[in-house]
């Protein structure tokens, strides 16, 4: 029997596999719970890359090469590429000591700072947001904490299919008192739990959250105390306060003044408040402010920096928090150090390098349509298809020189610009460790013979052809001892400590992690940086998640056949422009179209929502990003319906 833990999202739930998958019942991420997608995972080893695939042109054909020829082809490509016209585009698939040697190799032995990971696109404003207020990427709460409160604040996140184990054990906790507020443009099927629904508008959040804080100050029910001990604040911020307008807010945030009466009045008489979010917050032009404005609820109550109280962002991959920690975001250098002199100094010393890098390098999305790259290496995620605006992400890739894929799978819509293929180790074969969302480092062990080498391997073999001394591990552990040892550099992390597994590193936050010990209370009010609809564009287009399925299904598909071309519109919607569902409908924006049926929903009027694992859905989106956290908005894209 192998004990490891799953692939999929944040929870990092530990499994047992022998004959079967079924839940390890000693894991403190899942208790025995697993979901469907979960416990299939032994089952997913179909459409595998098993030879490198080479083209030097990318209108030819590919043809097969050994993988000794890749590694040499790709060392001579970097050797003649300067620095700054090279990219590495990571992924929260790729295990910690995969991120570690590829944070290693680019920005200690290539120079570049162009190391990114798709978790930009789903995790940085939650990033941003948590660094400005407490001065760490630090996940203050554990999702006990969350299951022991006496109320779960659910803001933009639909944890029934985002995390199905995390919701099945937030129902067995209502049982127990728990009451669950959920803030969503769509009654979803966490809302169908909740003790209180807001069907709050796209984009309204924080309308919604400063309304809150006014009425807060209006109540007496703002702690100075706590304020005056615990955090950074000005008179500019209560002055900024009082100049909104309550009814205005609410109205703008689109639910009813007793709605908002009744979720004031259950977070300031409630003892113990958690609140968590995912992709409503984080997915904007606004998410740095959305982050900011809704931890500033707990923050002005005091209700955070103890146990069963505060802020707790659900990550969504499931080692999005890994790759945070190790430093594969462009804009840290190394296990959540940020870019200043004297670290700089200090990472070139533990790397035994010079030269590195001194400021932060292009961003995900800034990369391909920003970059003017000439070479660039993506690793187990596909950000032609996932990426805003697909059209103009297509143009940008055909102009990068030279594209390097490593994958464990076939027909990402990446490899289709791709000059090189790499395969490379899935999970099941990959062995190493990764984090989940509270901050539990857990042993990742394979179940099955291993087909194709490790991206830490080939990463290696990269850095060995083109003669860079470092690299030479012998295993997974090794390398995790390593960056262990690293750890070290940081004032933040104890990972240095972790001697078995399940590892938390960490303590609860009890204060913040800035200079002075004290958060910061920041103001932040609502920005409008995405066009709002229009005659032409009347409707607001949201992406979603289903439970089943992941990303782009390069996974799940094999095994799952849940469809997911569909859009969900509202009835009275769907009657004002004479559709039935299950028609065929054309879904316009102004960067593209797409084809889908539609598909009866409970959601706000004038919004619709397509899942994320449409691999069209992108053609659609727009591409303006967060101006601070450079995350993509997947939720505030203006759309048309048009029948065909």
């Amino acid at each position: 029997m192998v004990k490891t833990s799953c692939s999929y999202c944040g929870v990092g739930c530990g499994f047992e596999v022998e004959e079967r998958i079924k839940g390890d019942k000693s894991h403190p991420n899942n208790e025995g719970l697993l979901c469907k997608k979960g416990s299939l995972s032994d089952k997913v080893n179909n459409n595998r890359l098993l030879k490198p695939l080479f083209r030097e042109n990318k209108n030819e054909e590919f043809r097969e090469i050994s993988y000794e020829e890749a590694i040499k082809i790709v060392a001579s490509k970097l050797k003649k590429t300067p620095p700054k016209k090279v990219g590495f585009y990571l992924s929260g698939q790729m295990l910690n000591e995969d991120y570690y040697i590829a944070n290693k190799l680019a920005k200690g032995f290539l120079k570049t700072p162009n190391v990114d990971t798709n978790s930009r696109t789903c995790m940085a404003s939650a990033v941003v947001g948590m660094k400005k207020v407490w001065g760490s990427d630090y996940v203050p709460l554990r999702m006990e904490d969350a299951l022991e409160a006496d109320l779960l604040v659910l803001a933009g996140s639909n944890i029934a299919e985002a995390h199905i184990v995390f919701f099945n054990r937030v129902k067995k906790a209502i049982k127990n008192g728990l009451k669950v507020i959920v803030i969503d443009p769509r009654f979803t099927k966490t809302a169908k739990i909740a003790n209180l629904y807001l069907p709050v508008n796209p984009g309204g959040d924080i309308y919604l959250f400063l309304a809150a804080a006014k009425r807060f100050l209006e109540l007496g029910a703002v702690d100075f105390e706590f304020l005056e001990k615990k955090a950074n604040f000005s008179k500019d911020y209560f002055e900024n306060l009082k100049k909104i307008d309550i009814d205005e807010y609410v109205r703008k945030a689109g639910i009813s003044k007793r709605d908002f009466e009744e979720f004031v009045k259950s977070f300031v008489e409630s003892e113990n408040v958690v609140g968590a979010w995912t992709m409503g917050l984080n997915q904007s032009s606004e998410g740095v402010e959305k982050n900011i404005a809704f931890i500033n609820l707990f923050l002005l109550t005091g209700k955070i920096f103890k146990e069963k109280n505060g802020p707790l962002s659900l990550t969504g991959q499931p080692n999005a928090m890994g790759g945070r920690e190790v430093g594969g975001l462009a804009t840290t250098l190394a296990v959540h150090l940020d870019y200043t002199k004297e670290n700089v100094k200090k990472v070139e010393e533990f790397w035994k390098v010079s030269n590195m890098p001194t400021a932060p390098g292009l961003t995900a999305d800034e990369m391909i349509k920003k970059g003017d790259l000439e070479f660039l290496l993506v690793m187990h995620t596909d950000p032609v298809y996932h990426l805003p605006n697909r059209n103009l992400t297509e143009k940008k890739f055909r102009e990068i020189d030279f594209v390097v894929e490593v994958n464990a799978y076939k027909d990402s819509e990446t490899s289709k610009f791709a000059n090189l293929i790499i395969p490379a180790a899935p999970f099941g074969e990959k062995r190493g460790t990764q984090t989940n969302l509270d901050r539990v480092i857990t042993k990742i062990i394979p179940f099955r013979e291993k087909r194709a080498k490790q991206d830490y391997e080939i990463l290696c073999d990269i850095a060995k052809e083109l003669g860079f001394s470092g690299f030479d591990f012998k295993d997974a552990d090794e390398v995790f001892r390593e960056y262990q040892e690293m750890t070290k550099l940081s004032p933040d992390m104890n990972i240095y400590k972790a001697k078995e597994f399940p590892f938390r590193w960490g303590e609860n936050l009890k204060e913040a992690l800035t200079p002075n010990k004290k958060a910061n209370l920041i103001w932040v009010d609502k920005q409008n940086r995405t066009p709002l609809p229009n005659k032409e564009y009347p409707f607001t287009l949201i992406t979603t998640r289903l439970a089943n399925h992941w990303h782009s299904m390069s996974k799940t598909a094999q095994v799952i056949k849940d469809e997911v071309d569909f859009v969900e519109m509202n009835e009275e919607d769907m009657r004002e422009i004479g559709v039935s569902e299950g028609e065929i409908v054309k879904v316009k924006s102004e960067q593209g179209e797409v084809e889908v049926r539609v598909k009866r929903a409970d959601i706000k009027r004038k919004v619709v929502a397509i899942p994320m694992h449409f691999r069209k859905v992108n053609y659609l989106v727009h591409n303006i990003l967060d101006p601070v956290s450079k995350e993509p908005d997947y939720n505030t894209t203006r759309v048309r319906i048009e029948r065909i």
